[in-house]
């Protein structure tokens, strides 16, 4: 190997102290490398080389990347294969070369710094050894299950080998990535080291060549016939719990997979790339490869941005206040928190604590977080911040007094910025000297679990603030939507004419068990009935109330405004709509007295004729993005791939008809029925 062959995508280098070949990966012309055919085929040609070297004792795989390892692969393509054979033909292919992979002589090292996930693990599986970096931004895991596939390139075999099958299985059948520490502990990473350690950790296991990882006794055992017939049908009906076999099918192909050929000798293999193959033509492929891509959208917006903010000011220190104070102190910014005394500003900072508990793991790093957040009555903290971010009640006069004196505090560089859910910002920005100042950043809850954020413009907010304010939500690691000022902006405006069918539903006799259950079948992560209860009533009818000011035509439930009079507010205070015991639903059964598809098409044709007036009223500026904030924002069946999509794979035409039907069966007049437009394809 004395004269190396150059690659476009890798690099070949000779190690200046040992006997080592690294072999670095370097996607041209991408930022982060992921594998697609041109790739493989060049790794093909290097495993080769490998095959046959005689000068070096070890070989390390790394990226040369400035983040990241390998990003699985490359999405783009998959809507290239020109039929299944074809897919099926790529996954042998990448398969028989991660094969010879693992059947090198010469050891072979996964040095992994960051993200390694999809087929950039299964590359690491097949090689004898991982290193892995153990800070909080390594993340190991096998994710194509959330593409509406599963692995392809051996992953569902090797792991299981590695660490037995009911581990492998957890993790392949929900997607989750761990720590790097994680998968050192669970066995499929050799080592977590800290960063300045990880190459030297990576030669010693090159130059020395330790016993490989083997899996314990009970591990193997696991992935015994006898085993797998007795387990596989318990993890099944787990997995039922969480995912409807026809809206997502992966999962499932993996399990049965596993059950019935088990992971020793080719058919595991061949199993595993013909049913994936198969899944890529499927309907909740194409739909989940388009969310991926509309999630690379919205976390693509505001790139070029430089704005760096350090210090975050959050007035109102509520539960969504405090919570997104505590968000931003955990993703590395100073935040001062105000509130008119400290005792309610003290459940913020216990619930703080509880999240860093939960997502830092290690004392130092959460005792570094807590210190970042602090308490602030005086408002000391208004001064120096580059953002700050009203949470305050739905009150217009008093968010305009506010806004007033924070604009006389407040450096004139900073941001300042409104999480309302439903008040205009052209109705709170009347009284600055510069309304051009207010931007609206809002939160949904909770915070640390909800993806997305609206980013509002008014009609007088300056675009640069704008930029700056999705720029900000970009550093929190939240996907931003840009939203039009107008009433209940997007999500709630959307939302609202859901949640309110449902209780007519159950004005109309209707049990709440059967409601959700229809929206659930349709694939809702959870009912309408169960998510006001969740939201809290008292939520539900303040911003009902608020939208009835432009919305005339809505009716708000006199259930609903009997059950907030009575404090009867959801889940928060033990009975709404639901009663709870222990904070646990208790369930009235689903009746037969009401079609669940005659339901689901009710509930869904609101949130579609909604959806559609929001087009129309450019609240977002297309049908990709109105589909991204209900995916992101209500958890809007994914597989489904968005409202707006839904309704053109539907027929727009057709629903609308449908939807124009059922209004003026209920005395809706003809006026008030406009027709549904899109400029979507």
């Amino acid at each position: 190997m004395s004269t190396m062959q150059t690659y476009k995508h890798w690099r070949l280098e000779e190690d200046a102290q040992d006997p080592i070949l690294w072999v670095y990966f370097d996607k041209q012309g991408a930022s982060v490398n992921t594998i697609d055919r041109e790739v493989m085929e060049e790794f093909a040609g290097i495993i080769e080389t490998l095959a046959t070297d005689k000068e070096h004792k070890g070989v390390i795989i790394a990226s040369a990347k400035k983040s990241g390892f390998i990003a699985g692969a490359d999405i783009s393509q998959f809507n290239q294969f020109s039929d299944i054979d074809d897919a099926v033909g790529l996954l042998r292919r990448g398969q028989k070369v991660l094969d010879s992979l693992e059947a090198l002589k010469i050891p072979v090292v996964a040095m992994i710094d960051g993200f390694c996930v999809g087929g950039g693990l299964e590359l690491a599986l097949a090689c004898h050894y991982r290193v892995v970096e153990a800070g909080t931004k390594t993340r190991l895991g096998l994710p194509e299950v959330k593409l509406g596939i599963h692995p392809g390139w051996g992953g569902t075999v090797r792991l299981p080998r590695l660490i037995g099958g009911p581990q492998a299985l957890n993790l392949i059948l929900s997607g989750h990535t761990v720590s790097g520490k994680a998968a050192a502990k669970i066995g499929f990473a050799d080592v977590a080291v800290p960063k300045r350690h990880l190459i030297r950790a990576a030669k010693f296991y090159a130059m020395t060549k330790p016993k490989r990882h083997e899996p314990t006794f009970l591990q193997s055992l696991t992935n015994t016939k006898p085993a797998r017939m007795l387990i596989a049908p318990f993890i099944r009906k787990q997995l039922r719990a969480k995912a409807n076999p026809l809206f997502y099918p992966g999962p499932y192909h993996v399990l049965d997979n596993w059950e019935e050929v088990g992971v020793s000798g080719e058919d595991a293999f061949k199993r595993e790339a013909r049913d994936c193959g198969k899944l890529f033509f499927s309907d909740t492929s194409h739909n989940l490869v388009r969310v991926f891509f509309l999630q690379e959208r919205l976390k693509g917006l505001a790139k070029e941005s430089h704005f760096k903010p350090k210090h975050i000011h959050v007035i109102g220190a509520g539960t969504m206040g405090g919570d997104i104070a505590a968000w931003c102190a955990a993703q590395g910014f100073n935040v001062t928190l105000q509130d008119r005394e400290p005792k309610f500003i003290a459940p913020a900072i216990k619930r703080a604590y509880v999240l860093f508990k939960d997502k830092f793991k290690e004392d130092y790093l959460v005792q570094k977080a807590m210190d970042r957040l602090q308490p602030d009555t005086e408002g000391y903290g208004i001064a120096k911040a580059d953002v700050i971010i009203e949470a305050i009640f739905e009150d217009l006069a008093t968010k305009q007094a506010l806004f007033k004196k924070l604009e006389e505090e407040a450096k004139p560089t900073a941001i300042l910025a409104t999480n309302t859910s439903s008040i205009p910002l052209d109705e709170i920005n009347t009284v600055l000297q510069t309304p051009e100042r207010l931007v609206g950043i809002h939160f949904f809850n909770p915070v640390a679990k909800m993806m997305l954020v609206e980013v509002v413009k008014g009609d007088r907010t300056d675009p640069t603030i704008v930029e700056h304010a999705i720029s900000f939500v970009r550093k929190l690691d939240r996907l931003p939507l840009p939203v039009k000022s107008s009433p209940g902006f997007l999500v709630n405006r959307i939302l609202m004419p859901y949640l309110l069918e449902g209780m007519v539903l159950l004005d109309e006799g209707v049990s709440a068990d059967t409601i959700d259950k229809a929206m659930v079948d349709f694939g809702m992560p959870m009912g309408p009935v169960t998510l006001a209860d969740t939201v809290g009533l008292d939520v539900c009818l303040s911003v009902a109330k608020h939208l009835q000011q432009y919305f005339p035509d809505s009716v708000i439930p006199p259930r609903l405004i009997s059950l907030v009079e009575q404090g009867k507010l959801g889940r928060k205070t033990g009975e709404g709509f639901y009663v709870y015991k222990n904070g646990k639903k208790v369930s009235n059964n689903v009746d037969d007295t009401k079609s669940l598809q005659e339901i689901s098409d009710r509930l869904v044709l609101c949130m579609l004729n909604e959806a559609f007036a929001c087009l129309r009223e450019e609240v977002v500026s297309d049908g990709d993005l109105l589909d991204a904030g209900m995916i992101f924002g209500t958890g809007f069946a994914p597989f489904r791939g968005g409202p707006i999509h839904y309704a053109e794979t539907q027929g727009v035409s057709d629903l609308y008809e449908q939807f124009v039907k059922l209004q003026t069966s209920r005395g809706a007049k003809a006026s008030s029925l406009h027709e549904w437009e899109t400029t979507e394809a």
